[in-house]
């Protein structure tokens, strides 16, 4: 069954989210303390990943026009609201009072800290074409393990993080064969470096917005992943014609 990694992928997101739950009723000044570990920890994560780059300015290149769309979107906005209604649906069970947003900033972080990376991209594959689910299992116990602490501080939110996961994933795995066949393997290396280095310097914004240095409209930078992979491809066939 080429979705099991994915499934348990996703499984595991959701009983991490719910063991943070049952973690939840920690001090506050506890939480505090917590929460600025996990955000200089997510620093320096993004910060590895970001450094994995061949051609920096691809990277910035990606974030600066990805910025703009997202900015004409309006994602963060957007996503916002997704939130808010559903706090009024779950009758407000994240974290804080209806209104906060902490399901929208929970599931925006817990999202692209589980979705932006190499494992994910190679697990998909691996499951897709050969059967294989090693990678993906050991994403699975990493991202279960990161949505329990993500939840004591960030609230429920992270547990629709499962969603995308399972969706991006799932996809992957569904037309691995079909993505093997048609993108060139050079390419697709090309692209997942320059991915995950784009998608680092977005995991370094979480980090500094969860220390609460600043507030960096993180999802307004989404549209910079689509940016990478037409620069790339872009440059992949210049390169193949001269």
């Amino acid at each position: 069954m080429f979705l099991l990694g994915t499934l348990v992928n996703a499984g595991l997101i959701v009983v991490g989210t719910l063991i943070g739950r049952l973690l939840n009723r920690i001090p506050e000044s506890m939480k505090t303390t917590v929460m600025y570990a996990i955000g200089l920890s997510v620093i320096v994560l993004g910060l590895q990943m970001g450094l994995k780059s061949d051609n920096f300015l691809i990277v910035i290149i990606s974030l600066v026009m990805g910025a703009v769309l997202g900015e004409l979107m309006q994602l963060e906005e957007r996503l916002n609201q997704l939130g808010l209604w559903l706090e009024k649906k779950m009758g407000s069970i994240g974290k804080g009072a209806v209104g906060n947003g902490s399901i929208a900033e929970g599931f925006v972080n817990a999202t692209l800290i589980f979705v932006i990376g190499a494992m994910a991209i190679i697990g998909a594959l691996d499951s897709g074409i050969r059967g294989d689910h090693d990678v993906l299992y050991t994403k699975g116990l990493i991202d279960g393990f990161t949505s329990i602490i993500l939840t004591t501080t960030l609230g429920i939110g992270v547990i629709f993080s499962a969603i995308p996961v399972f969706l991006y994933q799932g996809l992957i795995a569904l037309f691995a064969t079909q993505i093997n066949t048609i993108i060139p393997e050079a390419l697709m290396d090309q692209f997942i470096v320059e991915m995950t280095a784009t998608g680092g310097i977005m995991i370094f914004a979480i980090g500094l917005n969860l220390t609460g240095l600043v507030k960096i409209k993180v999802a307004n930078l989404l549209p910079a992943i689509m940016m990478t992979g037409i620069i790339v491809t872009v440059l992949y066939q210049y390169h193949s014609y001269f």
